[in-house]
């Protein structure tokens, strides 16, 4: 399998509720490296123009409210087959329905405040990747 990277981000409730190391120690047990990672605030604009796959569902507007209401943490991961391996990891977007022990299992308050992004193919964690970290950024 080759060694590919993805995005991902620690969601506003996951950071008001101090789970940043928490969260990246199970991603390290994954087996994934963080190979970037930073704080953020993420603006309107910043939220907007990511989830604007979604700007003609009706959960859009709550989406980037939500997205803009704390912190975030975004990082870069990388590792065999990272996007399907981190996408295991986080677990089902229903945390009720997520397998033991993956992130939403264990950190998820619900759907909406599930704690994590995970890009879903490499085409996507290219572009996600781009929007917020800059080539020297990112130290493998």
């Amino acid at each position: 399998m080759a060694i590919e990277r993805t995005f991902s981000i620690i969601k506003p409730d996951a950071t008001a509720r101090n789970l940043t190391g928490a969260v990246n120690a199970l991603i390290e047990k994954a087996g994934l490296r963080i190979v970037a990672q930073k704080r953020i605030r993420m603006t309107r604009e910043q939220a907007e123009t990511f989830y604007a796959v979604h700007k003609a569902r009706p959960f859009f507007g709550e989406l980037v409210d939500f997205m803009t209401s704390g912190p975030v943490v975004v990082q870069v991961l990388e590792g065999e087959g990272a996007i399907a391996k981190y996408r295991d990891v986080m677990g089902a977007t229903d945390p009720s329905k997520a397998a033991e022990g993956t992130i939403r299992k264990v950190h998820a308050k619900s759907i909406g405040e599930n704690s994590v992004h995970g890009s879903d193919a490499p085409e996507t964690a290219a572009i996600e990747i781009a929007q917020f970290f800059s080539g020297n950024e990112i130290v493998g």
